[in-house]
């Protein structure tokens, strides 16, 4: 199994007619993404990419069943593309876009409470990869030849370090479930414990790779749920472990601003939780396959 996406999935992309969006699009269909709309105001009626053009999400919805958006939206109107697919009865968007202004991500937020928790919009990102189930379903922009499908979720704030281990994983045998980005962002849609219960739930999923970043609680926080929450195992990394205090290290949120913001301190949250730590981004798969041994895990190595 899968979360979130799968192969019958009906996605529309928002921004379909940009360079960018045309591209990934056309990747994510080779994918097995089930793209059935695109969303562009003024350009509705059009056919790109072989799906239809429609100029607002309700239009595309109600068209044709639409239930999953990828936006790729310019950061002064990202905010807005969020609240139209939420007011249109999109249940999951991911945003792709880069330098959404935090108060526009505030509003957002809030905005997406006003639905009750059974109709709400569950967003991933701003400011992340994507999401993708290995031979089923990509939603995003990662290369989809680097991940084998199998039995190991992986959350990742980073979208290149979530490659490095799909990577290192293929090479050794291990497949994936289910990757999700969730994006570098101060403030992002979705926390690592939201997808965490996720994979939780997934019968198929066998083992998880969290791989956190300087800046925030997230993963002190993802570390505390799973010791409580969790039965399934967890493999942790904290990205950043020289980064100076003070200076922002590539992702908006990635700050060291407050005590226990600092790699080795989560880290050491991470290991008092009970969490087997990564080493190093060389080590993602070599350590992820150590836990599986020890804990008896088959299907995910084939």
């Amino acid at each position: 199994m899968s979360i979130l996406i799968d192969e019958k999935t009906p996605i529309l992309v928002q921004g379909i007619t940009s360079e960018k969006a045309s591209f990934h699009a056309k990747e994510m269909m080779a994918a097995g993404s089930k793209v059935v709309a695109g969303v562009t105001p003024g350009k509705g009626g059009q056919i790109h990419n072989g799906v239809p053009v429609f100029n607002t999400v309700k239009d595309a919805v109600r068209e044709t069943g639409a239930t999953t958006s990828i936006a790729f939206v310019a950061p002064a109107y990202a905010a807005d593309a969020i609240m139209e697919s939420a007011d249109a009865g999109i249940r999951l968007v991911c945003s792709i876009t880069d330098g959404i202004p935090a108060q526009d991500m505030m509003r957002v937020k809030r905005y997406l409470m006003r639905y009750p928790k059974d109709r709400r919009t569950i967003l991933v990102g701003p400011n992340c990869a994507g999401i993708i189930s290995p031979g089923k379903s990509m939603l995003g922009i990662m290369p989809p030849h680097i991940y084998k499908k199998g039995s190991v979720g992986i959350i990742s704030r980073s979208g290149t370090l979530g490659y490095e281990a799909a990577s290192q994983m293929k090479a050794l045998g291990i497949g994936v479930s289910t990757s999700v980005g969730i994006g570098g962002d101060p403030i992002n849609g979705s926390s690592f414990a939201d997808h965490l219960a996720l994979f939780e739930a997934d019968p198929e999923t066998e083992a998880v790779l969290i791989i956190g970043e300087i800046g925030g609680p997230q993963e002190a926080e993802a570390a505390a749920w799973i010791k409580d929450n969790m039965r399934k195992p967890v493999v942790g990394f904290v990205a950043g472990l020289t980064a100076p205090k003070g200076r922002r290290m590539g992702h908006a949120g990635a700050i060291i601003s407050a005590v226990g913001d600092s790699a080795a301190e989560k880290t050491e949250i991470m290991r008092s939780y009970g969490l087997a730590v990564a080493p190093s981004p060389a080590e993602f798969g070599s350590t992820m396959a150590q836990v599986l041994s020890q804990t008896g895990a088959k299907r995910a190595v084939g």
